[in-house]
């Protein structure tokens, strides 16, 4: 069985992996073409214009500084949530170290490069091995660590909208049909509200099937995590640190700014804008979110007026600055210390 197992999860590996390129691949040859228009518009020879040596140079030219800057940001909020994640666990009677859950939570983002959404698994099961708790218990909190970084995102985008609604308003009345995307989401909504009535009429009948079983049984998890929340020692701290997480969210892609030098000028609301398409990007299933961060990133700053080229290079540089210099590094290193660190390790039960 095992090996049947290790062959589905290469082949979800490969075609997540094989999507995010393949996005990645699409956004550089539509920016490739553009760029190659403006350069024969500029009188410069085709041998000469290549989009691939513009966005090294630009990693060349960019101000590390700034990328290191970016980079302890992003490390700040690691530690934030390492600290979070204890504190949903507190309420289960154990008390797990603080090493043990930065570490399980950087290992979890690097285990997302190679295959979306598996980096939860890696990290519950690193901290319940490591720390002995069962690993229902430890996934439990993290669906209600990612319920509140759901409603996080969610609050952080109807932020951006509220701010920047005139600008997003323009945007989205000069390049989507705002019409027929009403009329799209009116017939999900009705179609929504028929399945439900379906369901529901035919729950008697669902409630004997073993899928409903396992259903209720992950939402009855999910309710024992929730009830965490209510049991938290210090409410105000875990409030302190979800703040915490997206600031430090926002200022990685505010600060980033600044390492590269179109845009340099660019104002904290047009860094709150980007950082809000860039996090769907994240959130949509690809390795890293990989090409649709690239793509969304693109979008956002084209808004703001920097020019395709250029918005590639930024995307390129924010995206490889974190995998490689937190996500990779940090995680092999995660990879190395837990066992060394682990050795003598006692967990500890709350009395």
């Amino acid at each position: 069985m095992d090996w049947k197992k290790n062959i589905i999860n290469f082949l979800k590996f490969v075609i997540f992996l094989g999507i995010g390129l393949g996005i990645l691949y699409l956004v550089y040859q539509n920016q490739n073409a553009a760029y190659q228009a403006q350069c024969a518009l500029d009188g410069v020879p085709a041998s000469d214009c290549s989009l691939i040596s513009k966005v090294i140079n630009d990693f060349k030219g960019a101000n590390y500084f700034w990328v290191m800057i970016v980079l302890i940001a992003f490390t700040v909020s690691n530690v934030s949530r390492a600290i979070r994640w204890n504190m949903l666990i507190h309420p289960l009677g154990y008390r797990p170290r603080f090493v043990n859950s930065f570490l399980s939570t950087v290992l979890g983002y690097f285990a997302n490069l190679g295959l979306p959404r598996i980096g939860e698994v890696v990290r519950g099961g690193t901290l319940s091995r490591y720390e002995k708790i069962p690993l229902e218990k430890v996934m439990g909190t993290i669906v209600v660590d990612r319920i509140v970084d759901v409603i996080s995102i969610l609050l952080v985008t109807s932020l951006a909208f509220l701010l920047e609604f005139q600008t997003l308003w323009g945007f989205a009345q000069q390049y989507i049909p705002v019409d027929r995307l009403v009329q799209v989401m009116v017939i999900l909504g009705i179609l929504g509200v028929l399945g439900l009535g379906v369901l529901w009429l035919l729950r008697k009948a669902l409630a004997k099937t073993k899928f409903y079983e396992k259903f209720m049984n992950i939402l009855m998890g999910f309710y024992d995590g929730l009830k965490t929340i209510g049991q938290l020692e210090k409410p105000w701290l875990f409030v302190f640190h979800s703040i915490n997480i997206w600031l430090m969210y926002y200022l990685m892609t505010y600060l980033c700014f600044f390492a590269f030098a179109p845009t340099a000028g660019l104002s904290p609301l047009a860094g709150l804008v980007v950082f809000v398409f860039g996090g769907w990007g994240i959130v949509i299933p690809s390795p890293g979110g990989m090409g649709t961060y690239h793509f969304l990133v693109q979008i956002a700053l084209g808004i703001y007026g920097i020019g395709g080229d250029d918005a590639f290079s930024f995307a390129n540089i924010a995206f490889f600055s974190i995998q490689l210099g937190c996500n990779v590094f940090i995680g092999l290193l995660a990879l190395l210390l837990l066992p060394i660190l682990n050795r003598s390790n006692e967990p500890k039960l709350e009395e």
